[in-house]
């Protein structure tokens, strides 16, 4: 009966999908492990059907809408952070050649603000070697679950050796060895040559610090452009995008 009350309120709006899966492991466990996973799980749908509807309900308003894109994404942000959506961080990069020749792939952001959209890498990836041959990138983090996208756009540069520095510090140790192990987007022989490495990496650090490696560090896209999606029936959706100039920020709506 009470994960019975948990659920209606979670999908009535009354309670986050956090509050219900923790109200169903009440009583030392006496739900089912899989039970409780498909209550967590129907609670969140719910829950998140609901939020889909509501932003669908309020459409996007330019004037109800933050001065500068930052503000706005980090409005959009906390919402999907809060529904309990995996990796609400992750967004697609897009990266291109001198010669036009397109990649794109998922990363994580590590920071936001005025200054831009952070992410680290090893600087000798793909798509390093490409931001070093074209300073310039597309961002876009896709909440389909919440019927959301955001779009960035700007040139990028690297971000200083101090900030990366201290981020991997903040690093699990086990991703640090890997950094060192993996030479991103190079060819290996086998998965058996990634293990080896990684292997004897681990024991020749020992307890260690382990130092962050030189080919290994952020980007920071400088953001120019910047683009909100909020879907709306009949595929008629709204798009508003932000515009810099100098150190202010323009509106405007686009056409679906």
């Amino acid at each position: 009966m009470e994960v019975r009350v948990e659920r209606r309120r979670a999908a009535t709006g009354t309670v986050s999908p956090q509050s219900a899966a923790q109200h169903c492991a009440f009583r030392g466990g006496r739900v089912a492990l899989h039970y409780r996973e498909a209550i967590v799980a129907a609670v969140t749908d719910d829950y998140l059907a609901r939020l889909r509807r509501e932003y669908e309900e309020q459409g996007l308003v330019e004037e109800s809408m933050a001065d500068d894109p930052f503000a706005q994404f980090e409005e959009w942000h906390a919402g999907v952070d809060e529904s309990g959506l995996s990796e609400p961080n992750a967004f697609v990069l897009a990266t291109s050649t001198t010669g036009g020749e397109p990649s794109a792939r998922a990363v994580l952001m590590k920071d936001v603000g005025p200054e831009g959209l952070v992410f680290y890498t090893n600087l000798e990836s793909r798509k390093s070697n490409e931001l070093k041959a074209n300073p310039r990138a597309a961002a876009t983090f896709v909440w389909t679950a919440l019927h959301r996208q955001v779009r960035f756009e700007g040139s990028v540069s690297g971000v200083a050796t101090s900030v990366a520095d201290a981020y991997f510090a903040t690093r699990p140790r086990g991703a640090q060895i890997a950094a060192h192990a993996s030479n991103q987007s190079q060819r290996v022989e086998s998965r058996q040559e990634l293990d080896d490495r990684y292997l004897a990496l681990e024991a020749e650090f020992g307890d260690n610090e382990i130092p962050r490696p030189g080919a290994w560090g952020g980007w920071r896209l400088q953001v120019e452009s910047a683009e909100f999606w909020q879907g709306q029936p009949n595929r008629f959706h709204d798009r508003v995008r932000y515009l810099k100039a100098g150190d202010t920020w323009s509106k405007e709506r686009l056409a679906p």
